[in-house]
């Protein structure tokens, strides 16, 4: 897939606020601070798209980017570790899970997590919360550039064994470094096929 054009549409503090469009919606969502801001600027080829920080918790609202006025790519709030109130852990949670829960445009959650840490017990259980919704996502490991492509394999393969121990199986995964474009050209094709199934149905 080639990206022509991707532009912002639209921040929404929830989900009835959304854009009213029927295209399809992909969203990307993490801990925070896991790269999600630099993964969407690279998938685009738009460094300044996504507002990258390094302070974790900048995303605080549904973000809408169209792409080639075709499908939007959605940056959704990260969940995690990031310094907020509890009222505010509250309303962000409960933002996240009435997008994805009642978002009628959403195919597919794209779940970041970096693959140098071993597996994170929120991460596992927001997957699992994503499989016992029955919302279809894939897994995005994030920041392969930090270690050796032989680290990288076994850190992947310990998150398949872990998931595997309540799953049948590993779900679509993707190993992507925003610094070197990895994993750019299969998450697109794996839109593109979605875009493509959606359109043929």
């Amino acid at each position: 897939m080639d990206i022509k054009t991707a532009e912002f549409t639209l921040s929404s503090p929830r989900v009835s606020l959304c854009p009213k469009d029927t295209k399809p919606e992909y969203a990307f969502i993490g801990r925070s601070n896991v790269g999600k801001s630099s993964l969407i600027n690279m998938l685009t080829l738009n460094k300044k798209l996504a507002k990258t920080s390094s302070t974790p918790g900048k995303t605080l609202l549904i973000n809408h980017f169209i792409i080639n006025r075709e499908w939007y790519l959605v940056d959704l709030p990260g969940y995690g570790f990031a310094k907020r109130s509890k009222s505010e852990v509250v309303r962000l949670d409960q933002m996240i899970r009435g997008y994805i829960l009642g978002r009628e445009q959403l195919v597919n959650v794209f779940v970041l997590v970096d693959v140098r840490l071993e597996p994170q017990a929120i991460d596992l259980e927001f997957i699992h919360w994503l499989g016992v919704s029955d919302i279809p996502f894939a897994i995005v490991f994030t920041k392969a550039d930090k270690l050796s492509a032989a680290k990288v394999h076994d850190n992947v393969k310990a998150y398949e064994k872990k998931l595997l121990e309540t799953w049948e199986e590993m779900p679509p995964h993707f190993i992507t470094s925003a610094e070197k474009r990895k994993g750019r050209e299969e998450l697109l094709d794996y839109i593109e096929q979605i875009n493509k199934s959606l359109k043929d149905g």
